[in-house]
């Protein structure tokens, strides 16, 4: 896979990886698996919503406190 970068992203990466002592593949790599699991954690948390609501559990503190 092939992606392009705007200059001003390219050399923030390319600085990055001199910093951290990764290549910017494995920072790309750990960005998109970041990426992929909060959407997926949002798209699930939104789908539970309409059950946490029915149970009056409006917020993570309340669900928290109904759980412990």
């Amino acid at each position: 896979m092939a992606i392009r970068l705007d200059p001003k992203l390219a050399k923030a990466l390319d600085r990055l990886a001199r910093a951290t002592g990764k290549t910017r593949s494995k920072i790309a790599r750990d960005a998109l698996k970041r990426e992929v699991a909060v959407t997926r954690f949002r798209e699930r948390r939104r789908g539970t919503l309409p059950f946490a609501e029915a149970q009056r559990l409006g917020t993570d503190e309340d669900v928290f406190q109904a759980v412990s």
